[in-house]
Order: structure tokens, then C-alpha cells, then sequence
């Protein structure tokens, strides 16, 4: 018989409800119930709140690492093992516009990080974009999809459990979608200046996300809505969002979330670069700087260059700064991002989801992490 584990807590959100005094119980690194914690004798005390861990679908790198400087499977662990210290339990590895053999690499990488805890999966962004909503991705390396990267792509979406790739109109096909979707690829528009009828289109083919919006797109006229419009008016649209307060204004996110009724949900990103949970000052993408000063990361001519953030940061935001209650801004950060990617056993803890969870303290830091129940820094 599997042994159950349990954890106490003054509160626990499941990812929809509140349980106060409730202990989780824990079997075979699934979550098996929550109970009242009365009727547990031994069960491991956890300071603050019992949360779903965080889910972040766009993490470029942590710990000192950026993954496109580093392409293997350590880069990944290391990547993650940063952002568990923040409450994030899974992670997409997300690798910028680069060269095709980096994208060999990073798929090589991915495969054989299989089972590291953390690793939810592979986050192509770019090469396939449009080079006027270029951003900080490299113009030189902006191209268009070939027959070539839609085989490399679908056969690593065989092999790796989740794949996001961030595409724009100008470069991919709908056919090209299509052909992504069928292998069970999440389509994902982003750095395109595509119109809101060209993003209906798309979404008829098969793409069901937005990367970083307002960030790197068209925006939303009063008779050109853009695919800013279209992410907040197709319901099979989700649409992930930097909220670190550069990024995007807090009055254009209120927006944004007052116009919004899903399906489809606006979820929090990161966006990290190496910097989190490093000292760094700065560090190097294709060759370019990226200075790191004042909470913001960017080129030298002053474009944004990701995020100085990790996902507890952007939950903090969105809860203090824009005044969302706290259950909605957990789930923008983890029920949500599990929701675009068509995860059902994530982003909760009702029975049967996967184990993990993170103390919240009443600061809204990370007080701690469990990923399968096994708490970060535990040796088995």
C-alpha cells in the first residue's frame, strides 16, 4: 500500500475554493483529498497558505541560465530548480528565435530532461514570426516556416510531453497550423502584425493561444481591432500576460481582464530571462546585451528584452496593484495557463492532481515548494 502524506495548513486554496484549518493528503505524488485537519493526527505543519503551484508557460531562463546560451538538459533542471524556489511547479523552457540547429538542440535537450521536477515541456518562440513585431528577437534570424521545421517540429511533439510553438500569420500557413495541431502542438500568435480577421482565421485552423499580449502586435482601433481585439473577443483564444508593471500598463490590463469571459482566459506569464534568482547584472542573446536595471531587462536602445520577474511576482501584481481578489490571481497563474495547454490534472488540487503546491505567506512570497509531494531540496 502507498504511503499517504499529509499537510496542515491554516488555509488551502484548491484552485477554486478556500478550506480553512484543512490538512491535504497526499498519496503516490497525487493528490488523494482535503480534509478537515481534525481529522488527521500526523500531518507536517506548513506555514501560510497551501496553494496549486504556479504554471509558467514562458520561461526563457532562471538561475543564472538562459536557455538559448546554454541547450541541454542541465540548463533545463537549473531553469527550474530556479523557479520552484518561487512557487512555480511546472515549467515550459521557452527558447527565442535562433538558428535551426539550436532548435535540434533545444528538442535534443528536452527529451532527455524527461522526469526532471519542474519540466512541463518545450516553448518555441519563434523563428517563424514577423520581422516588423520583431521585439528583442534577432531580425537576421526571423524566418519563414518550411517543410523542413513542420517535420522537425511534429516529430519532436511525438517525444516531448507539451510543445507551445509562438508563430505569426506572416510566416506559417493555416495549413502549416493545422498540420501543428494534429500533432498535438499548442499554435500560439505572437510578434505578428496580422489582422483581427487574419487571427479569427487562424484560430478556425487550429491556433488556440496568445503570446505576451498587447506585447509585440497589433493593437486594437476602434475599426481595426488586431489580434489584441481578437485575443479578447474569440473565446478559443487564452492569452498569456507579463504583468510586472513595464510591460503593459495597469490600466490596459484591467481592461483586458474586465473584457474577457473565456473559455479562453488571460493567464500570467513570466517571461524570465536568466537574471531570476541570480545576481546577474546583464548577460547576452544572439550575441547582443541585455542590461538588467531597475526590475527591467533591455537591449541597448531601450526595447524590452523579457522579464526581471519570476510567476509569484506577477501573481503579487495583479492581487496588490490591480486589485484582483487573490483566488483569481492564483488562477491566472495556475489553473488558467494548465487550461491553454489542455491540462486537466494541474493548476489544482482536487483528487488526483498532481502534488504540487507551494506555501503562500501573507507577504504573497514563496515560503516553500512540493512537486509530486516531495518538497524542494528533500532527497528521497
Amino acid at each position: 500500500m502507498t504511503q499517504i502524506s499529509a499537510f496542515r495548513a491554516a488555509r488551502i486554496f484548491d484552485g477554486t475554493d478556500w478550506h480553512d484549518d484543512a490538512a491535504l493528503l497526499v498519496e503516490g505524488g497525487r493528490v488523494k483529498a482535503i480534509v478537515p485537519a481534525d481529522q488527521v493526527s500526523d500531518a507536517q505543519q506548513v506555514a501560510g497558505v497551501i496553494a496549486p503551484g504556479l504554471i509558467d508557460l514562458q520561461v526563457n531562463g532562471g538561475g543564472g541560465v538562459l536557455f538559448n546560451n546554454a541547450c541541454d538538459a542541465s540548463a533545463v533542471a537549473t531553469i527550474c530548480d530556479a523557479h520552484a524556489g518561487f512557487g512555480t511547479t511546472a515549467v515550459m523552457v521557452t527558447l527565442i528565435t535562433d538558428a535551426p540547429e539550436l532548435t535540434d538542440r533545444a528538442v535534443l535537450a528536452a527529451k532527455e530532461a524527461k522526469g526532471t521536477p519542474g519540466f512541463l515541456g518545450l516553448h518555441l518562440e519563434g523563428p517563424h514570426l514577423a520581422v516588423a513585431r520583431k521585439g528583442t528577437h534577432d531580425p537576421a534570424l526571423i524566418r519563414s516556416m518550411t517543410d523542413a521545421d513542420l517535420t522537425r517540429i511534429t516529430k519532436a511533439a511525438q517525444e516531448i510531453a507539451h510543445m507551445i510553438c509562438t508563430i505569426a500569420p506572416e510566416s506559417v500557413s493555416p495549413d502549416q497550423v493545422r498540420e501543428l495541431r494534429k500533432a498535438g502542438v499548442t499554435v500560439s500568435l505572437g510578434h505578428t502584425d496580422c489582422s483581427y480577421e487574419t487571427a479569427v482565421s487562424y484560430a478556425d485552423a487550429g491556433a488556440g493561444m496568445v503570446t505576451h499580449l498587447f506585447n509585440a502586435m497589433s493593437q486594437m482601433a476602434h475599426r481595426a481591432p488586431g489580434l489584441v481585439g481578437a485575443a479578447l473577443d474569440d473565446s478559443r483564444l487564452s492569452a498569456g500576460l507579463i504583468a510586472d508593471g513595464y510591460h503593459v500598463s495597469d490600466a490596459a490590463m484591467r481592461v483586458a481582464l474586465r473584457g474577457n469571459e473565456g473559455p479562453g482566459q488571460v493567464f500570467l506569464v513570466s517571461d524570465a530571462m536568466s537574471t531570476i534568482g541570480s545576481d546577474q547584472t546583464g548577460f547576452t542573446l544572439n550575441g547582443r546585451q541585455i542590461y538588467r536595471a531597475d526590475g527591467r531587462l533591455t537591449l541597448a536602445d531601450g526595447t524590452l528584452a523579457g522579464a526581471d520577474i519570476a510567476l509569484i511576482d506577477a501573481v503579487r501584481y495583479v492581487h496588490q496593484t490591480l486589485g484582483l481578489p487573490l483566488g483569481q490571481a492564483l488562477q491566472m497563474a495556475s489553473k488558467f495557463p494548465a487550461q491553454a495547454i489542455g491540462l486537466t490534472d494541474r493548476g489544482h488540487l482536487r483528487p488526483g492532481a498532481h502534488a504540487d503546491f507551494f506555501s503562500l505567506t501573507s507577504e504573497l512570497t514563496a515560503a516553500g515548494t512540493w512537486i509530486a509531494g516531495r518538497q524542494k531540496g528533500q532527497t528521497a
